[in-house]
């Protein structure tokens, strides 16, 4: 396990959800973090105030990470802040429960770009560097939906699916240069997306509660610790999906 303390990472959408939870993680396990937020400024800023008292730095910048020009503009501001970045939890996601018959070309399209693209931009921005040093951790928050399907719809199930194609091929490519790839699957974790889901019920998972976004945290940090594991998706789903 490799001491996190002075690490610099990037987690998107962190100003609220699980994101915030990992950010906070990060934040108490000695890593600087910059919090990525596209709409809740002050929330986001609320994450970096509790990091900084805890005596790390952080920094809130806002970015749409569906966009290649403002992803470069946000790598560029973190790392001018807090330096090199070597942990990216790519985190930003968007849920739109729809029925099959109501999904449209764009809703398609912008879970999709918000999703999956967003991680694939940041870390093909992300990665030179951490090559360069030979040494990163990449962790994509998937979801039970890829496997399963889910209880939002196709198009959610689609981008969650991608992106742990997406964590499969980086950690294949990537293992011999002391860059880890992993993703973890959520179900049902007491978020404001999953509780205004009137599809979303805790009786669907086996151990019969919604998850605490802190369950899902503390595996983001073992992850970002722990240099042998690679290329795996671990399913923090109280059950739904058992392997």
């Amino acid at each position: 396990m490799h001491n996190l303390a002075g690490r610099v990472a990037l987690v998107t959408g962190a100003s609220m959800g699980i994101g915030r939870a990992i950010a906070e993680a990060l934040g108490k396990a000695g890593v600087d973090v910059a919090v990525n937020y596209l709409r809740h400024r002050a929330e986001a800023n609320e994450v970096c105030a509790l990091i900084r008292g805890w005596g790390g730095r952080a920094s809130a910048v806002r970015a749409d990470v569906a966009s290649a020009a403002e992803v470069s503009r946000l790598v560029q501001t973190v790392e001018s802040e807090l330096g090199a970045i070597q942990i990216l939890v790519n985190n930003a996601g968007i849920a739109r429960p729809q029925l099959l018959e109501e999904i449209r070309e764009e809703d398609w399209d912008e879970i999709v770009n918000t999703n999956l693209k967003s991680a694939f931009l940041v870390s093909q921005k992300v990665v030179p560097g951490m090559r360069s040093r030979r040494w990163g951790r990449i962790i994509n928050i998937a979801s039970v939906a890829a496997h399963t399907g889910g209880v939002v719809g196709p198009h959610y199930a689609a981008s969650k699916a991608g992106m742990l194609g997406l964590t499969h091929s980086y950690a294949n490519l990537l293992a011999r240069e002391g860059i880890t790839a992993n993703a973890i699957a959520p179900a049902l974790v007491s978020t404001q997306m999953v509780t205004a889901n009137p599809r979303a019920r805790p009786d669907l998972i086996p151990v019969g509660r919604f998850g605490q976004t802190e369950e899902v945290a503390d595996v983001a940090v073992m992850l970002a610790a722990n240099g042998y594991i690679t290329g795996q998706t671990i399913n923090v789903d109280g059950g739904w999906y058992m392997t």
